[in-house]
């Protein structure tokens, strides 16, 4: 056979077996599911949750979050739905992630803090680049040598 038919034809099959491997490799992610809300996200935020924004968004709050209905919409499923703290006494918590783990978010703020024990009043997950949009089932987190979990509630169940 000719090389000049040899180059094109090897160049055709090439192309054909990666968007073949493409193909298939993309076909094993499911899609996800359309993200369904609860009736509570359409309340006006609560002051706490307007503190917890401005507390990680400083001066970007209004650009980044609060002026943008859908992100609005995503925080606030967050912190109304999506995020459970829970005490567990008896139990050994060893084998859970610590959240002393888990790095903070300070992209916009420097000066955020760790928190080095839970308190209800105070704890604000939207300090912590937890994976709020990962395609897993929940995670759960433990307060350093406490008996409290901080879970992070998956938007797509399973």
């Amino acid at each position: 056979m000719n090389t000049k038919f040899l180059l094109p034809l090897a160049f055709i099959f090439s192309v054909l077996t990666i968007n073949t491997s493409f193909s298939q490799s993309n076909q094993k992610q499911k899609p996800l599911k359309h993200v369904v809300y609860n009736d509570n996200v359409d309340a006006p935020l609560t002051a706490n949750e307007l503190k917890q924004i401005t507390e990680v968004y400083g001066e970007h709050a209004e650009e980044d979050i609060l002026s943008r209905p859908q992100r609005l919409k995503d925080v606030k499923n967050i912190l109304r739905n999506r995020v459970e703290i829970i005490m567990i006494s008896d139990k050994d918590l060893s084998s859970f992630t610590n959240l002393s783990s888990v790095a903070l978010f300070n992209h916009y703020n420097k000066a955020l803090n760790r928190d080095t024990s839970y308190s209800a009043s105070t704890f604000n997950p939207l300090k912590y680049q937890f994976n709020f949009y990962s395609r897993e089932g929940s995670k759960t987190y433990r307060f350093d040598n406490s008996p409290y979990l901080v879970i992070i509630k998956s938007q797509n169940p399973q």
